[in-house]
């Protein structure tokens, strides 16, 4: 597996590098966002550790490029700037996580691991199961040819149903998936988003295609 580290603070990069490298992934850093939205975009690479400030071009610009040229290419945030604005900034912005720093190395490594384990459609553009379809490129979404209009987080919840079809996700997956951070262990916002998309889903004579299991989570069924 190959990981592009873009950090600008030179004792941060030569940490996270040797850490990884010791995971057994092959590492290269990049100092500035100029040279690092290069290399994201151009070599071949499974995974991108993103500093927010930096030199030349900001994190979050080059996490836009990168959005637009390799939407499922995972992007984990690394960044001094821990409010919940900032997260929420990034998020949205389409990183796949966000690590405030100082960080635990081990938890770092945690969450590349999981990432990288997760299944993904490299340089697909599209999305489909259950007569919907999602363009990650035009953030567009139709269900038997008719047009859904859907917010970002709604948007992102349903291309995560649609890259695990007729699986059982948790609500703890879920949550780590499109929210990418930990949130009250009490909060109902998986529930709130999923009743959301159920009723943007329903089409006469088509319930929505999201199955509650109880006491396990749901599951997008592709299945009649």
């Amino acid at each position: 597996m190959r990981i592009l580290v873009i950090e600008d603070e030179t004792a941060i990069a030569d940490f996270v590098q040797r850490g990884l490298q010791a995971e057994g992934y092959a590492v290269t850093v990049a100092g500035d966002g100029v040279e690092g939205e290069q290399r994201a975009l151009h070599d071949d690479v499974d995974l991108v550790v993103l500093d927010v400030m930096l030199p030349g071009r900001d994190g979050l610009a080059v996490l836009a490029s990168i959005r637009r040229v390799k939407p499922e290419l995972p992007v984990v945030m690394l960044s001094a700037r821990a409010t919940v604005d900032d997260r929420v900034a990034g998020l949205d912005g389409g990183a796949t996580d966000y690590v405030t720093k100082p960080f635990s190395f081990d938890e770092l490594a945690a969450r590349v691991r999981a990432h990288l384990r997760r299944p993904r459609q490299r340089d697909a553009t599209t999305l489909s199961a259950a007569g919907i379809e999602l363009d990650l490129l035009g953030r567009t979404v139709h269900r038997d040819g008719v047009e859904l209009r859907l917010s970002a987080r709604e948007f992102d919840l349903l291309a995560y149903f649609l890259r695990h079809p007729d699986q059982a996700l948790s609500r703890q997956q879920i949550l780590s998936a499109v929210w990418g951070y930990d949130f009250d262990p009490g909060t109902n916002v998986v529930e709130v988003y999923i009743r959301y998309l159920r009723r943007k889903l329903e089409l006469p004579g088509r319930p929505a295609p999201i199955d509650t299991l109880r006491s396990v989570g749901y599951r997008l069924t592709t299945r009649p």
